[in-house]
């Protein structure tokens, strides 16, 4: 039967992008598994979640004057939590009968992103002339 399942990311990956990255790196994760079982209703639902939970993400990570990037890595959990405790199991009710996909394809992805956003910021800072 496995044969006959498609690979999806586990929620630990998800949990895991989510907060190193932000929810919606493992809100696209979730999408990507629930395309690839035909659900892409719920598929949307999930995106558009993950969106409106990185955009409040953000807005309480900015509310303090000085903020601190543990508060990120909060938000990162609190919204990971919700897409790998709340929808994995609700759409994959027996997710550990389908096979993993492997990390390697997002984790690059996320690396250039976050290298091009690095890089953005650097040559965004005011010159010392």
């Amino acid at each position: 039967m496995e044969g006959q399942l498609p690979k999806i990311y586990s929620k630990k990956v998800i949990l895991g992008f989510s907060i190193f990255l932000s929810t919606l790196f493992g809100g696209v994760l979730l999408y990507q598994n629930l395309t690839a079982v035909n659900k892409k209703e719920e598929a949307y639902i999930v995106l558009g979640v993950s969106i409106i939970i990185t955009i409040l993400s953000g807005i309480i990570v900015s509310i303090p004057e000085n903020p601190k990037s543990s508060l990120a890595y909060l938000c990162g959990l609190a919204g990971g939590s919700v897409l790998s405790y709340y929808f994995v199991p609700k759409y994959f009710p027996n997710e550990e009968q389908y096979p993993r996909k492997a990390i390697w394809k997002p984790l690059i992805v996320a690396i250039i992103i976050v290298a091009i956003l690095v890089t953005a910021a650097i040559y965004s800072l005011p010159s010392e002339n």
